[in-house]
């Protein structure tokens, strides 16, 4: 029923660039000081809005992106430079003050978009179903699709563990270090798309 390899490849592809290990630093910082229930409605949140996401694009992103005329190096650049937003604020420590539209906000952007639906996994994910053979390697694709957000959501619902351990003091040094990471993954993003840009003029 499933293709192992197109499975494989496709769930590995996800892992590197989706990268649950790196995200848990970040959704540590951008959930601390939330209530437990919100930290736990979070993460389904932000799993579920990266799976819808990337199952429109997976469905139809091709004819969004032609509609829209929008290159993937625009795509790539957008998305850098609204992470670098969001890395902003984690370094200068404006996400420090919760409130009901942060917690939505925060799940939604830029954890469900574009950190984990990002412009590599839409592209990866557009790629794929177009080039899946027949009916078994087009489950084998979702069934690669779902898992790498069933592991997202356990790695984020779990990594609030770490926030009880390391308390108060921990949860600052982890945001000042999620913002570096994510303010550097932002300009790599970045020069990806203007690279690309440049190669193909």
């Amino acid at each position: 029923m499933l293709d192992l390899a197109v499975f494989g490849s496709l769930f590995l592809t996800l892992f590197v660039i989706m990268d649950p290990p790196g995200i848990t630093p970040i959704f540590l910082a951008l959930t601390s000081g939330r209530p437990a229930k919100v930290q736990r409605r979070m993460a389904w949140q932000a799993a579920a809005v990266a799976f819808g996401v990337i199952t429109v694009f997976g469905l139809c992103g091709r004819q969004i992106l032609a509609y829209l005329h929008i290159s993937t190096p625009a795509l790539m650049i957008a998305g850098g430079l609204l992470l670098l937003l969001v890395a902003l604020d984690l370094l200068t420590g404006k996400t420090e003050e919760p409130t009901q539209t942060k917690d939505v906000n925060a799940a939604l952007v830029p954890l469900g978009m574009p950190l984990l639906a990002g412009p590599g996994a839409i592209v990866s994910v557009i790629l794929a179903v177009q080039h899946a053979q027949g009916f078994t390697g087009q489950i084998s694709v979702w069934a690669a699709i779902a898992a790498i957000h069933v592991v997202l959501w356990l790695v984020m619902r779990f990594s609030l563990v770490i926030i009880r351990v390391i308390k108060d003091g921990g949860v600052v040094l982890v945001t000042r270090l999620a913002g570096m990471m994510l303010s550097a993954l932002a300009v790599q993003q970045i020069i990806n798309g203007v690279t690309q840009v440049v190669s193909g003029a």
